[in-house]
């Protein structure tokens, strides 16, 4: 028996590719920062970044941890861009495949709700998700840590074996499944983790997928 479930979407390169000029942006601009406020010189502060963002899955948690950081004004100078439309990288029919998903739809980003918010304004798909939870919302809880997930669970009043994680991170994908969600990897790679129930390329063909993974189409 087929059951509806709630999609919770990550944002960068699973809706749309941020490779090519936005996550460039964005490492600059936190190596500049970093650099600024911790009174490292460029290379250390570049280092540094890495290093916190292989450490803990988000650059922000290290500079949490270690160095007292001010969350909201890290994450408003990080995410400012030139012209955000120009640097957007996008699949033709994404609006039409996500509106193929029966059952609520909800965007879990790492990323600040003023970038979020554009990126989905961008993408013309923001009527579409039932909420948006920006890091912000989830008290700075960045995935792949529990809490952030488990923060959005219990606002929201879902069940996580009733949730599917759209992802191209495979830790926030573990931290899914590890809470009961099913999991969705949006990769090229060959590989098959334990962690994941089912790997796309594209969520242009999560449609096509919702059978395998049980779910009411």
């Amino acid at each position: 028996m087929k059951t509806r479930f709630t999609w919770l979407f990550d944002l960068d390169n699973t809706l749309h590719n941020a490779s090519p000029h936005i996550f460039p942006h964005i490492n600059r601009s936190m190596t500049a920062y970093i650099s600024e406020h911790l009174r490292l010189s460029h290379e250390e502060a570049g280092a540094l970044r890495a290093h916190y963002w292989r450490s803990y899955g988000a650059t922000l948690l290290g500079l949490l941890r270690h160095h007292d950081t001010d969350p909201r004004h890290f994450l408003w100078h990080t995410h400012q861009f030139p012209d955000l439309a120009r640097m957007m990288v996008s699949e033709v029919g994404l609006r039409h495949a996500l509106r193929r998903l029966h059952g609520r739809k909800i965007l879990f980003s790492n990323g600040p709700a003023h970038y979020a918010e554009a990126v989905l304004e961008l993408l013309n798909i923001g009527d579409l998700f039932d909420a948006v939870y920006s890091v912000e919302r989830v008290r700075f809880q960045s995935k792949p840590q529990a809490g952030g997930f488990r923060h959005l669970l219990q606002r929201e009043g879902l069940v996580a074996r009733r949730c599917v994680m759209v992802e191209d991170s495979l830790p926030n994908l573990r931290a899914a499944k590890k809470l009961g969600m099913k999991t969705v990897w949006i990769t090229r790679d060959t590989r098959q983790p334990a962690c994941v129930d089912a790997k796309t390329s594209s969520v242009l063909k999560l449609p096509a997928l919702a059978t395998k993974l049980g779910i009411r189409m």
